[in-house]
């Protein structure tokens, strides 16, 4: 099911991929965390956590309209089919277009991809021998092409995109669209990136792995294990964090329970 946040001219739309639990124990993921803080993360975000305690993620994506029948931008692209570069940890196949057709959204409608990162569960359907979206170019920092230049990323996503044209490089901040800007973010990988929409005085942030579970807004110093460079990232989480809260955004979350949360949960400061 989708769920959406008008802004502006624009609307802001939760897809839904899949959902399953982490291959880490949160524990050994965040191991900072105190038990005060988990019980306050759970308090916020209930399911991402099971009975049998779990943790489960949702895979989301992200799609921007503009107008009622407009243009779509996506930001991220999910785990993908059932043999994507997910299959060996995420619970493939993902429903990504069913998602986007159950929202009104036809695949040739997508003019651009935004990846937020480079992981398999954020690329899937964006990788060219299963993507729909055949005619959107996929955007991504300059920082994160050359770090996965090595990677099975290169052969699967980058190559095929650079020889058919649809691979858009960028360099820090860019504005992609009127009410539609890209936020240079690293440290969860060295180019990382978030999406900000924003119009008439509301906005919403996508912050893709820039948080990963409501402990960090409990407290965003808060490492997780999975970060590549763990000081970068605690910085662009706490910097963006504190910036969505002095706009007032409402941050949109790859894999928490809920699809948005106001930024006034998080907690700068770790209190």
């Amino acid at each position: 099911m989708s769920a959406l946040r008008k802004i502006g001219p624009l609307t802001v739309i939760a897809l839904q991929d899949a959902e399953g639990p982490h291959f880490d124990q949160r524990e050994d993921a965040l191991p900072d965390a105190t038990a005060e803080q988990w019980a306050a993360a759970d308090e916020r975000d209930p399911g991402a956590r099971t009975a049998d305690g779990r943790w489960w993620l949702r895979f989301r994506s992200f799609a921007i309209r503009y107008g009622d029948s407009g243009p779509v931008t996506l930001v991220d692209a999910g785990i993908g089919p059932a043999h994507s570069l997910a299959a060996d940890w995420a619970p493939v196949p993902g429903h990504l277009p069913d998602e986007l057709a159950a929202a009104g959204i036809e695949a040739a409608a997508v003019e651009a991809v935004v990846l937020t990162h480079l992981h398999t569960d954020h690329i899937g359907w964006a990788v060219p021998a299963d993507s729909p979206f055949t005619n959107a170019r996929v955007i991504v920092q300059r920082a994160e092409v050359e770090a996965f230049a090595a990677a099975r990323q290169q052969d699967a996503l980058l190559r095929p995109l650079r020889d058919q044209g649809r691979l858009q490089v960028v360099e820090g901040d860019t504005e992609l669209s009127a009410g539609v800007r890209i936020l240079s973010t690293p440290g969860h990988t060295p180019g990382h990136q978030s999406v900000l929409i924003s119009g008439d005085g509301e906005s919403v942030l996508v912050t893709g792995d820039l948080l990963v579970h409501a402990v960090q807004l409990v407290d965003p110093a808060l490492a997780y294990g999975h970060d590549m460079d763990a000081q970068l990232a605690r910085k662009s989480r706490e910097e963006a964090l504190t910036a969505a809260a002095t706009r007032g955004s409402w941050l949109a979350v790859s894999h928490l329970g809920q699809p948005y949360l106001a930024s006034s949960s998080a907690a700068p400061n770790g209190r």
